[in-house]
């Protein structure tokens, strides 16, 4: 994915919470933290293929639901386990309330991408 996508309004995600949304035929992970900061991940964790979105979000972090593996949203490197880091996108709030997703980051896994 290499240009800027449109993916509704941001009143989607809750604080703390995070949604999955299909762009380009990949699924994506957006969360929002309880600070109101935006971020976007692959949907999926590396480790079983957890659903990122039903995880727990909190300090920076997404907690996988299924084995609580846990990564940084920021840069999607894992957090105190060897599990390959996520993919990160950049995610952003336009003046007209719409989550904007952007291209894949130069961190994470974004080579295997």
């Amino acid at each position: 994915m290499s240009r800027w996508r449109t993916l509704g309004p941001s009143a989607l995600i809750p604080p703390g919470e995070g949604r999955v949304f299909e762009v380009d035929g990949r699924r994506i992970a957006v969360f929002r933290t309880r600070h109101g900061d935006l971020f976007a991940t692959q949907a999926e964790c590396p480790h079983r293929q957890g659903p990122l979105a039903d995880g727990l979000v909190g300090g920076g972090q997404v907690v996988c639901p299924l084995h609580g593996f846990r990564f940084d949203l920021r840069t999607g490197e894992p957090a105190g386990h060897d599990c390959a880091p996520l993919i990160t996108y950049a995610v952003e709030e336009s003046d007209a309330r719409e989550l904007r997703l952007g291209p894949a980051q130069e961190r994470g896994a974004m080579a295997r991408a």
